[in-house]
Formats: C-alpha cells, structure tokens, sequence
C-alpha cells in the first residue's frame, strides 16, 4: 500500500509519509503554489515563542515549520511518528543523530505523546491533526503537555465559506491535484488520501467545538488563503 486509508491506522500513515518524505517539501510548495510559506509564518506570528519559550512542533515532519519557532529565539522539539520524515529533516538542517541546526528531533505518536506533564508553553500541529486516527485523544495530549496558561495554535485544511469558491477548490482537490502529484511526488498516491482527507475534515466551526470539548478554552480561528487553511487558537486554563 503506498497510501493510507481514511481509518487513519496509525502504521499505514507512518509508512505512506516515510515515503513521501524525499520531496516532500517540494511538493508541498508545488502543490500549495507557495501558500505553504505564508501558511507558516501566520502560524509562528500566532504561537509568538521567545527566547527562554520551549514549543512542541507535533507531526513536524522535515522540520520546515519548526525552524520558526528557533528564529524567534524559542527551543523547539520537531515531533513526528514518521521516522522517514524525521530522518530527512536531520539530514536538510546538517545534523545528524537528534539534531539538526538547532531543532530536536523526536519520534512519537501524538496519541501518546513521549513528553512530560506541562513540558512546553506552546504547542503547535499543522496540516497533522487531520491524519491521527483519534482527533480528541491529539488533543487531550497536546493539552496535557503545556503548562498552565499555555496555548495551542493548529493550521489545518479547512472549507472555504464561499460556496463558488468552494466548488472550484474540491475540483482542485479531486481532479488536478493528484495529476500534478504524479509530476512531482515520491509517492503521488499519498496525495489521493490527501485530498480525500481534506474533503472528510472538520469544517472552521466543527473543529473548534472539538478544541474546546477537549479541554481547551478561550478557543478562535480565522481563516488563510480564502478559508482553504483556518488557523485554530486557544489556551490552557491557568
């Protein structure tokens, strides 16, 4: 199989990224037209990490995102269950071994989360949520590791609110998004499971009421890109 299933099981997904880690990056600029970059910056804008800031980057993958984080002065842990993934990002930021320019690198599944209770101020997944198998159970961890006060930023793929440009994007999706895969892609298949995901995702509202039936509160979204991607906010109670 070279792409997981919408049951999410935990071991197909793992294995569909581990080989599309070679160009993942790449495809992701491609396939986005450079929205991604844009995407990244909103996200560490809203995590706002200073120095003496530790900020857990779940299902960080090369660690792309998590260089962010490390240029507002924070420490930052890239965190993912896909070894390949993790592999490759050491292997781009000139590191070897757990590191890499500055980021750590840690296996680990966000389900069970290899981190101790309140061990960072904020935490952070993009574009990761929507591939675990249990949304709440992600969340309950992710809430358990922050410190009290601490906040929760989430770029994910969402429903853009105007109903023709909504149309012509599921087009997008479902038709020309997988042909370009296959132009680009290490493993084009795996973008077939993304765009079905995408269109069996939580819309804006739908996942913020997850967010907040998670346990955490004071819960905001706005939307990127058209509402494409929604930027999803909140914190944990003092």
């Amino acid at each position: 199989m070279t792409r997981a299933s919408l049951d999410k099981q935990p071991h197909e997904v793992a294995a569909m990224f581990d080989r599309t880690a070679r160009r993942y990056d790449l495809v992701n600029d491609v396939l986005s037209l450079g929205q991604d970059r844009l995407w990244r910056k909103a996200t560490a804008r809203a995590v706002d990490a200073g120095p003496g800031e530790v900020v857990l980057d779940l299902a960080a993958g090369t660690g792309t995102s998590t260089d962010a984080f490390t240029r507002l002065g924070a420490r930052a842990i890239a965190c993912d269950f896909s070894l390949g993934m993790l592999r490759t990002g050491v292997r781009k930021h000139g590191g070897s071994g757990l590191s890499g320019g500055g980021v750590s690198f840690v296996g680990g599944d966000a389900l069970r989360l290899p981190f101790a209770d309140g061990a960072f101020d904020a935490v952070t997944i993009s574009f990761g949520l929507r591939n675990v198998s249990d949304t709440h159970q992600a969340l309950a961890e992710l809430l358990r590791v922050t410190r009290p006060g601490g906040r929760l930023v989430i770029c994910e793929f969402s429903r853009p609110p105007v109903k023709a440009f909504d149309v012509v994007y599921t087009q997008y999706l479902m038709r020309l998004l997988p042909h370009v895969a296959r132009a680009v892609s290490s493993n084009p298949d795996s973008y077939e499971y993304l765009a079905e995901s995408i269109r069996d995702w939580y819309d804006q509202a739908e996942l913020s009421q997850v967010i907040q039936t998670s346990g955490w509160r004071r819960v905001a979204w706005r939307n990127l890109s058209l509402g494409i991607v929604a930027l999803h906010r909140a914190v944990k109670a003092a």
